[in-house]
């Protein structure tokens, strides 16, 4: 049995508490259940930099009905992340976020159907040129599915960018890229050049084009909608963090 306040990896426990309700401390805000912070399986107490990312975390303490689901609560174990695991672990986070820069979806267009080329064109090419004007992260296009090398000032700068977030920002950039599929995208989710669900369009424009041809099944849609609301997550994730100030180029 768990000691209460401290969750398990893997537990579904009861909900142990009846009251959440955010306060500030000398280290910033804490997430209290009845009064107390839930605790890491390492005994780290649940704080956030910012009353808006606290408030985050809360709401998914609060949204917990007879169990609790620590899996479902993306900012908590966000907030957990940042607070135990990045900060001894910032050059090697970094270089997951460059791994995927030197992947990047958006580098990757279809070849075919021209509607799908069309429209991957459309929604991709501005988003390169942007990186390549703001962020001096000019990825290369590949043509086909072969894998292309990315220029290293283009990778090195992705680098600058993720050592120049705190812990909190940082730990949100490398949750993003695997659910986008892309640093670009992430990035840009970060300064706010679009919201999170736009962010998620962006990144499944193959599946949209897909679903048009070929309709939706029941799976498939339980599955976007559940990566859509992580879209969501990091979108408030960001803004609860701002302002992120500018990262250099």
């Amino acid at each position: 049995m768990a000691q209460k306040g401290f969750i398990e990896p893997g537990e579904k426990p009861r909900r142990f508490y009846e009251t959440v309700t955010v306060a500030e401390t000398e280290e910033g805000w804490q997430v209290l259940l009845d009064g107390r912070a839930p605790r890491s399986p390492r005994g780290v107490a649940l704080r956030t930099p910012t009353r808006p990312l606290a408030e985050l975390a809360a709401s998914e303490w609060e949204a917990q009905v007879r169990h609790v689901d620590l899996a479902a609560m993306h900012a908590t174990r966000l907030a957990f992340t940042a607070l135990e695991a990045v900060p001894a672990a910032r050059e090697s986070v970094a270089e997951q976020i460059v791994g995927y820069a030197g992947n990047d979806l958006l580098c990757y267009p279809a070849e075919g159907p021209e509607g799908l080329r069309v429209r991957q064109s459309q929604a991709w090419e501005p988003l390169l040129e942007r990186a390549r004007e703001e962020l001096g992260v000019g990825l290369e296009p590949s043509r086909g599915i072969l894998h292309r090398d990315q220029p290293e000032d283009a990778l090195a700068a992705v680098r600058r960018h993720a050592l120049s977030a705190d812990d909190f920002t940082l730990s949100g950039l490398a949750f993003g890229v695997p659910l986008f599929g892309s640093a670009i995208l992430t990035l840009g989710l970060w300064r706010g050049w679009f919201g999170g669900e736009e962010a998620f369009d962006l990144s499944r424009v193959d599946e949209a084009w897909q679903e048009s041809q070929w309709g939706i099944d029941a799976e498939a849609a339980e599955r976007t909608a559940r990566l859509r609301s992580e879209a969501r997550m990091l979108e408030a994730w960001f803004r609860g963090l701002e302002p992120p100030g500018l990262s250099p180029a």
